[in-house]
């Protein structure tokens, strides 16, 4: 792996199998299809098609799917060499079914991804890699995963490495589990550069309704940038000594499906590209300047069916028209 520049993200690569039909409970579907998933993947995905280098860290199934998902990321251009296939356990699946009011059914099959372990890694080409990027969907539910995602966090941190994080709460993932999700977010939230969280997120992890007390909040943990992605009300961005709120981009959306990921690839690209990337937490400017152009990225894959498929590459940003423009 050519560490310079490389976004290395870690967590869950998997199978989305979506119903095809709407309306329609798991129980009663019959069409589904098949897509690559897990936020991380569209994280590095994304960074990939505007041009940048990214890798993911985790473990599939050494089965057809796995197999599938490791040639859709390097149709991607993501580097896969820390991609581990495991024998001994299937590919991760979820199966999700949709509504017409956009909520979901969702059935998760735990395989192969929760299954990395510590001595599987190469912790000195991990070190080498200047931004590491971690989300937790699934990674931070259960050892060894779990203790894979925490002691990289922690030697990131401890070896200047800059660190974003996106708690990526899924309801049905930690059910009866929440004040455990809570405790381990704010570990990770301590020790990272950049978090990216939902106001959803944002209230869960504080307690706090009012964004401006639970951004203190935050930042008093130890993170240093952080992005609330608020929908069509823009994106709050914050730093120690300062915030704004950046305009949405106004679109016709089809499917949100995969938009944060792209806001967060999109933002890691750019940051990916400084000299020094922590400079991104002190400058308003730069703020200002690389969420712009992320909510431009995420509003894009909002005109698109689906995650992967709805990226846009470099140019495609450039050349993109606002509704009502």
């Amino acid at each position: 792996m050519n560490s310079y520049g490389t976004v290395l993200c870690v967590g869950e690569l998997l199978i989305d199998f979506f119903c095809t039909e709407v309306d329609v409970s798991l129980t009663e579907g019959r069409q589904f299809t098949k897509q690559a998933g897990g936020a991380p993947a569209n994280v590095s995905a994304a960074i990939a098609r505007l041009g940048g280098r990214a890798a993911l860290l985790g473990k599939v199934g050494a089965d057809p799917f796995g197999h599938f998902l490791q040639q859709t990321l390097e149709q991607q251009q993501v580097d896969t060499s820390m991609l581990l296939l495991d024998t001994s356990a299937p590919t991760t699946l979820a199966f999700v079914s949709r509504a017409s009011d956009g909520e979901r059914d969702f059935v998760f099959h735990r395989g192969a991804d929760r299954l990395l372990r510590l001595e599987e890694l190469d912790r000195q080409a991990i070190r080498k890699t200047a931004l590491l990027h971690f989300g937790s969907a699934t990674a931070l539910l259960a050892d060894p995963f779990r203790e894979v995602y925490l002691t990289l966090m922690e030697e990131a941190e401890a070896h200047g490495q800059f660190i974003s994080f996106d708690p990526n709460y899924r309801a049905d993932l930690w059910s009866g589990r929440q004040e455990e999700f809570i405790a381990l977010s704010r570990v990770a939230i301590g020790r990272s550069d950049l978090v990216k969280v939902s106001g959803e997120e944002l209230e869960l992890i504080t307690g706090e309704a009012d964004y401006e007390i639970a951004l203190d909040l935050l930042h008093d943990w130890g993170a240093g940038a952080v992005a609330v992605t608020l929908g069509k009300d823009g994106t709050l961005i914050s730093s120690p000594s300062f915030r704004m709120r950046i305009p949405s981009i106004p679109v016709t959306s089809v499917d949100s499906t995969g938009a944060g990921d792209a806001f967060s690839g999109a933002l890691l690209w750019q940051i990916s590209r400084l000299p020094n990337p922590a400079g991104f937490i002190r400058s308003a400017e730069l703020q200002q300047a690389f969420v712009t152009f992320a909510n431009q990225v995420g509003a894009i894959v909002c005109t698109r069916i689906g995650a992967m498929a709805a990226l846009p590459t470099l140019d495609e940003v450039q050349e993109f028209v606002p509704a009502g423009s």
